[in-house]
């Protein structure tokens, strides 16, 4: 028999996770836990595929169990464990949309638990679905009886609707420049420009365990004059150095010391164990950087305790003499509170106390950001939110605030907003950064770039939605506003008429979606304009029943490289709308049939078509629908949908008509 000790180190640290490894530990965000994992295998034994999955999550090793457990939900009767673990795998490394079909599964299964239906939920909210996450997040109580934390999710899910209708006219802009495919945050500004936190730090030999990244590193860019980004760069200094994860910073009002959150590298960690694991909780502490004779030289903060708790996140008041910042020490409010302290008048830094509890929370307050000398800005998943964490503002000092207000749509998403700062703020507007893992960027966590000017001329779009066969007006549809990169600009139902008003910006082009249970979701692009005045544009949504067992349609645009079956990213993009029909009425099964037009063998024909419409489900499969549910149909050129039959001459845009790909309802 032998013994196997494998470390992994936790990478998610700055943006609120729940990671249910056992009943005992809740790991938080803000510390870095590292895992050995103590297991004995026979010598003539072999691991299961599904063990080795369980493995692979306990290690925090998401993608790679992930990849462990597609084969074995792509079965008739997958297990709900299966396909649970799967959806907690997609969850946890941020790939919402996937994770959401698998969940949708499991939630469908008689056996599903309490915490799958929560996490259901909570993902629906995280996709911006907020009635479906209300009607989730009600069936748990109904269930299971009354829960504080759900029936504050439902305030969160009414408070997220309201805004997304009504949005606060920020523009966001990814910085494009500044973020990679890795994770980015924090940006804060310094006597030479900006510094952030990334993962990009490719120099690295080692990696975290769970995203298989680079352990996060300081690094500096610069905004010129007509609004461009220099390219980043790592920074050097010993701030940069440590064995795990260093960031983010907090500059000192006069530029003279950097405050520097890092994972403690050192031996005095919190050892717990569990089901025969053993954990060592690596807490955060505070380095002060202070800047002599042009080097920088380290201190602790008087108030660490790395055996015990972690300390973190500093952010300064305006004249330097108020330092707020995160941690979990006792006497807090529960999970990570916001503390403060004074400076002496020697300069040091008198003994912490709690923000109080009008800012802090049972749950998690993050990321302070003082702007001037008193207006906080923070993040907490503990106040009423649109889903992750929240960005909010209180008016106060030390210990004496406002109640905090959510800053809104669209600077917050129903994912994680985090890492706020303000350039400027004024009569005419505002601009400034905030960090976001919200869908349409570019990375796990990235940075945007924010602004806020009073509009002189209002751009409206009346959308209508309606019934595509009768033309009926279809209340209650869901109709969200999209821009190109498919951020959410404003989301809202359809009234008694089956309409519903948005606000543009002007040289914005968008895209809009229609959805509604019993339907085929339905998207319409929207044209940049530049009124000279007051202007509405009118649009509508023709939305295909699929109630009806018989019903058929084309699904349209669904194109095929010339003598091929792979699936094109466009034609993903129309399979993506088709799984999210699917995943909208669980009760619908199909068929997907493939049509070419008549040139080449009939024989040829039938099988390149069987090979399409196969490849399709093929896609929807491992996007997580059942394979039950659909069924595969290639017929050649047997159904023409004109006269282009062998023999005939016809135009290229005839025989595309007979290129198609169609469905048909089965069941519903």
């Amino acid at each position: 028999m032998t013994e196997s000790v494998t470390p992994v180190i936790f990478s998610d640290l700055y943006r609120m996770k729940h990671i249910d490894y056992t009943s005992a530990i809740r790991t938080f965000l803000f510390a870095c836990t590292l895992l050995f994992n103590q297991f004995s295998i026979q010598a003539q034994e072999l691991p299961s595929r599904r063990s080795r999955a369980q493995l692979r999550y306990d290690k925090m090793e998401y993608a790679q169990a992930a990849i462990l457990l597609e084969p074995l939900v792509d079965v008739r009767k997958p297990k709900t464990a299966d396909m649970e673990l799967l959806a907690k795998s997609q969850l946890q490394i941020n790939r919402y949309d996937r994770a959401l079909n698998w969940y949708t599964r499991v939630a469908q299964q008689p056996d599903a638990g309490r915490t799958a239906r929560h996490e259901f939920a909570r993902v629906l909210k995280l996709q911006g679905r907020h009635e479906e996450a209300k009607i989730q997040y009600r069936d748990i109580l109904q269930y299971w009886g009354p829960d504080a934390a759900v029936s504050k999710a439902i305030a969160g899910v009414d408070s997220a609707m309201v805004w997304m209708k009504q949005p606060t006219g920020h523009q966001l802009v990814n910085l494009r420049a500044l973020n990679s495919a890795s994770s980015d945050f924090g940006l804060q500004a310094n006597d030479y420009g900006f510094i952030f936190v990334s993962e990009e730090d490719l120099s690295q030999s080692r990696r975290a365990g769970m995203t298989d990244k680079p352990y996060l590193r300081l690094f500096s860019a610069q905004e010129t004059s007509n609004g461009d980004w220099s390219a980043p760069h790592l920074m050097h200094g010993p701030f940069n150095r440590g064995d795990y994860h260093i960031g983010p910073v907090s500059v000192q009002p006069d530029g003279e010391a950097l405050y520097v959150t890092r994972t403690y590298g050192g031996n005095a960690s919190q050892r717990r164990r569990s089901a025969g694991n053993t954990w060592l909780t690596q807490h955060l502490e505070l380095k002060i950087y202070d800047r002599a004779d042009g080097a920088w030289l380290e201190r602790d903060f008087p108030y660490n305790k790395v055996d015990s708790y972690s300390v973190g996140h500093a952010a300064f008041s305006r004249d330097g003499q108020l330092l707020y910042f995160v941690s979990d020490m006792p006497g807090g409010h529960g999970g990570a509170d916001i503390w403060c302290c004074e400076r002496r008048a020697d300069g040091s830094w008198g003994l912490p106390y709690n923000a109080g509890a009008q800012i802090n929370s049972p749950g998690d307050e993050l990321f302070p950001y003082v702007y001037g000398n008193d207006s906080l800005f923070f993040a907490s998943d503990g106040h009423v939110g649109m889903g992750g964490l929240d960005l909010f503002r209180a008016v106060g000092q030390r210990a004496s605030f406002s109640k905090p207000v959510n800053l809104g749509f669209p600077l917050n998403s129903s994912a994680d907003d985090f890492g706020f700062m303000l350039e400027a703020d004024d009569a005419t507007g505002s601009k400034g950064f905030l960090s976001s893992n919200r869908i349409g960027g570019m990375g796990s966590d990235d940075i945007y770039q924010f602004s806020y000017r009073k509009p002189q001329v209002h751009i409206w779009l009346d959308v209508s939605a309606q019934d595509k066969k009768s033309g009926a007006a279809l209340p209650g549809t869901a109709v969200v506003l999209l821009d190109k990169q498919d951020r959410v600009h404003a989301q809202t139902t359809t009234d008694a008429q089956g309409r519903v008003k948005f606000t543009l910006e002007k040289n914005t082009a968008y895209v809009v979606k229609g959805e509604q249970k019993g339907y085929h979701l339905d998207t319409a692009p929207v044209a940049a304009v530049d009124p000279a005045r007051d202007t509405t544009l009118y649009l509508h949504l023709m939305l295909q029943p699929i109630s009806t067992v018989g019903e058929r349609f084309v699904l349209e645009d669904i194109y095929y490289d010339f003598d091929k079956y792979a699936i094109r990213p466009d034609a993903a993009l129309v399979l993506d709308q088709l799984v999210s029909t699917l995943r909208s009425n669980p009760s619908l099964s199909i068929e997907l049939s493939s049509h070419t037009d008549s040139r080449g063998t009939a024989a040829y024909n039938a099988l390149l078509s069987q090979r399409r419409a196969q490849a399709a489900v093929d896609y929807l499969v491992q996007s997580g629908i059942a394979r039950g549910r659909m069924r595969a149909k290639g017929y050649g050129e047997t159904k023409p949908v004109n006269h282009c039959v062998d023999g005939m001459a016809c135009s290229e845009e005839a025989h595309q008509a007979n290129r198609r790909t169609e469905i048909e309802v089965l069941t519903y």
